[in-house]
């Protein structure tokens, strides 16, 4: 792996932080309904949960390209210290793709099958760059070289389906990162990639990281991929975050049944030849304002209280916190 020759700069105390997140659809359904989170330079943060749990959705109101009928309804998102819920179209664009990068979990979707791959990683630097066609060049190869695209010169000149899949998302990941940016936002960048493919693209964000100092916020279904990636982890359903903690803290002692649940469906070699645990129900579609715990009817543990209120974040040992009444002495 060649060194990335990109150059650090300064950050503020946090890269992102998002207060309170609150996203809604024209007919109120609340998608994302309380969601606060908060990603240090450098540091790599999980953000975990099923189909419907709001991490995508998260994710698109952080880039800022959310689809039509849906919107912030409150909270912040502080990037660099900046409100960027509220920024000009030009200043949003002076962000993406430069001071934030993104890799999509679908290469074939996000590649112009149309246009070579050197022309595609060189779009982003005329975007938001003053270098020559040369100056330019040189840095998309060098870019692809760091990522570990084999015979560049060759690669640059071929089309999305001339090359593999992990190749494919090898050029997403540059792309994303050719501008040095200081937060890169990974969804689900592993999705139907091999066994393989998916641990060299999990070192490669790794190695990335440490080589820059990028924070990164990586979203997932999947608690071995976050387990072997990152520093923290944010578990989130219907909306809500319900356990965060170190990697360490939330796997080694979950504290929410969810969160116990999602780690006891992983295959494992201790579990080969077992039946792997499938978690009964599923989440449901978002409507008005979360009035109970929203995963009592699927949860084996839950009592009385947990469909009558909404639990409040309990502390388990200082930076693990978990939603669950099962934590507070006084719930019965």
């Amino acid at each position: 792996m060649n060194k990335l020759e990109l150059t650090n700069q300064a950050n503020p105390e946090y890269t992102l932080k998002v207060e309170h997140l609150k996203v809604v659809s024209t007919q109120g359904a609340e998608l994302v309904r309380d969601v606060s989170l908060a990603i240090k330079p450098g540091e790599i943060v999980g953000l975990v949960g099923e189909s419907g749990s709001g991490k995508s959705i998260t994710t698109m109101a952080i880039v800022g390209i959310l689809p039509d009928g849906i919107s912030i309804a409150k909270g912040k998102i502080l990037f660099q210290g900046q409100d960027i819920t509220r920024i000009s179209a030009d200043e949003r664009c002076g962000i993406n793709g430069n001071k934030l990068g993104i890799i999509y979990q679908d290469a074939s979707q996000a590649l112009n099958p149309l246009m070579r791959i050197g022309k595609q990683i060189d779009e982003v630097l005329k975007i938001h760059t003053d270098l020559s066609l040369s100056e330019r060049q040189d840095r998309v190869l060098g870019t692809m070289r760091a990522v570990n695209l084999p015979d560049v010169k060759n690669l640059a000149k071929r089309y999305p389906h001339e090359l593999s899949g992990g190749q494919r998302q090898r050029v997403l990941i540059a792309m994303a990162i050719i501008n040095n940016p200081q937060l890169l936002i990974a969804d689900e960048p592993t999705t139907a990639l091999d066994v393989t493919v998916t641990a060299q693209i999990l070192d490669l964000i790794k190695i990335i990281n440490e080589s820059k100092q990028i924070s990164v916020l990586y979203i997932s279904h999947d608690f071995s991929t976050v387990n072997k990636l990152c520093d923290r982890v944010f578990v989130l359903y219907a909306g809500i975050p319900v356990e965060i903690g170190s990697v360490k803290q939330v796997i080694e002692n979950p504290q929410h049944p969810y969160t116990e649940l999602l780690l006891e469906s992983i295959p494992t070699k201790e579990k080969r030849g077992q039946k792997l645990l499938r978690m009964k129900g599923r989440t449901q579609d978002p409507r008005g304002p979360a009035l109970n715990c929203q995963f009592a009817d699927r949860c084996p543990k839950a009592f009385g209280r947990c469909r009558q209120e909404l639990p409040p974040m309990y502390q388990v040992t200082p930076g693990h916190t978990a939603a669950c009444f099962l934590l507070n002495n006084k719930g019965e």
